[in-house]
This record gives structure tokens, C-alpha cells and sequence, in this order.
């Protein structure tokens, strides 16, 4: 397959992720306001995450290995599964998907009545976050620890999901549920990153709150996917 296609494939996985994980929370997880049956909350957001893992993996995977998230690409990489002339084009096509999914997720958000965006909230357009910006009030160091340790695992269940040894054909459905389960997890502590694309695909719109704790969400989940690709690494068996 050509890189021009990988590209593109990496591009609309990745808009997808985030339109569909960051557009359940931003249009649909408090609907109504509280106490409305209709908004979707915490659970709604995480399986709406999930799902677009899941639907975009089966999608594109075939053309370009699903990644859409420069941790994960980082991780494979170091893992020895994906090669290091790919990597930066990969990263820009999917932080090129995720900004576009930003940009028009915010022109439909603000096509609705008393939309705006607080840029000192926790959350705000679906944005990560620590300290004062996290959902739970979560500190610096939880907020790390925790994107650092979910990515990792993250990294640990796509590889050896999408290992040759592993049921063909269900990969995408042990990705997609793992990223709903971390969901469900770290909403509280930092809104849920483990992929800078996503994270700089909202923090552009959502003001200088978001840009300003913009690195961690780039740090953590790189280091995490990191040591889940030199984990795996080492536990795959020798003759692989």
C-alpha cells in the first residue's frame, strides 16, 4: 500500500477518533443539563470512544495498521513493529485529522443554543486537563501517572491483540474495548488523553487553559506508549 494512502487512511481514522469520542462528550454527555435521561455522561462518552476505535480499526486498519494516535505509532515503533521512516508522516497526518475533526465539531457546537467555551474549566470543548482544568481536580503528578500507565497498557493489548497468534479478525473489538475501559477510568483524573492527536485537536479551540497543559498530553502518553512497546517487546516469545 502506498504512503499517500497510509496517509489518508491515517488522517479520516483519526478525524473519526475524534470527532466521535470528543463530539460524545461535547454534544451529548450532559444533553438537557443534569439529570436528563438523554445525556449520555461518563459511559456514554467511553463507549463512544471505543466505538470509533473499533469502527475505524475495521475501516482503515487493513490500509494503514489503524493507529490513529502518535502514541501508539511511537509504540509500535519501539516495539519493532512499525518502521521509523513512517512515523513522522503518520503523526502529522493524524494530528492534520484531528485538528480538521476540531474545527468542525466546534462549527456544529456553536450552530446550538448557549454554546461557549469557558477556557478555565475542567474539560472545556472536550479538552485534557490537570490541576484546576481536571474533571476530579486531579494534581500534575496523578494526571502524569496515569496517562503514562494507560497508555502503556493500551499499547500491551494492541500489539498482542493484533498479534499472529491472536484470534484473527478481533483485534479491533479488544482495542476499542480497551480504550472504552481506560475511559472509564481517567475521565475524573484528566478527561482521557492517551493520544496527543486527540488532545491538540480540541486544545486549539478550547483557549489557553487547555494549550497550556498541552505538553503533558503529549509527554505521558509518548513515554507510556514507549515502555508498552519495549514491554511487549520483551515478553513476545523468542521465535516471533
Amino acid at each position: 500500500m502506498s504512503l499517500t494512502k497510509r496517509l489518508a487512511a491515517e488522517f479520516l481514522g483519526t478525524l473519526w477518533l475524534v470527532f466521535g469520542g470528543c463530539g460524545s462528550a461535547v454534544l451529548a454527555a450532559n444533553f438537557g443539563g443534569p439529570g436528563n435521561p438523554l445525556g449520555i455522561g461518563f459511559v456514554g462518552v467511553s463507549l463512544a470512544f471505543g466505538l470509533t476505535v473499533l469502527t475505524g480499526a475495521y475501516a482503515f486498519g487493513h490500509v494503514s495498521g489503524g493507529h490513529f494516535n502518535p502514541a501508539v505509532s511511537v509504540g509500535l515503533w519501539v516495539g519493532g513493529r512499525f518502521p521509523a521512516r513512517d512515523l513522522l508522516p503518520y503523526i502529522v497526518a493524524q494530528l492534520a485529522g484531528a485538528i480538521l475533526a476540531g474545527f468542525l465539531l466546534l462549527q456544529i457546537a456553536q450552530g446550538g443554543g448557549g454554546f461557549a467555551i469557558d477556557p478555565s474549566a475542567p474539560g472545556a470543548f472536550a479538552s485534557n486537563g490537570y490541576g484546576a482544568l481536571s474533571p476530579g481536580g486531579y494534581t500534575l503528578a496523578s494526571a502524569f501517572l496515569a496517562e503514562t500507565l494507560l497508555t502503556a497498557i493500551f499499547l500491551l493489548v494492541i500489539m498482542g491483540a493484533t498479534h499472529g497468534r491472536a484470534p484473527a479478525g478481533f483485534a479491533p473489538i479488544a482495542i476499542g474495548l480497551a480504550l472504552a475501559l481506560i475511559h472509564l477510568i481517567s475521565i475524573p483524573v484528566t478527561n482521557t488523553s492517551v493520544n496527543p492527536a486527540r488532545s491538540t485537536g480540541v486544545a486549539v479551540f478550547a483557549g489557553s487553559g487547555a494549550m497550556a497543559q498541552l505538553w503533558l498530553f503529549w509527554l505521558a502518553p509518548l513515554l507510556g506508549g514507549a515502555i508498552g512497546g519495549l514491554v511487549y517487546a520483551w515478553l513476545r516469545p523468542a521465535q516471533d
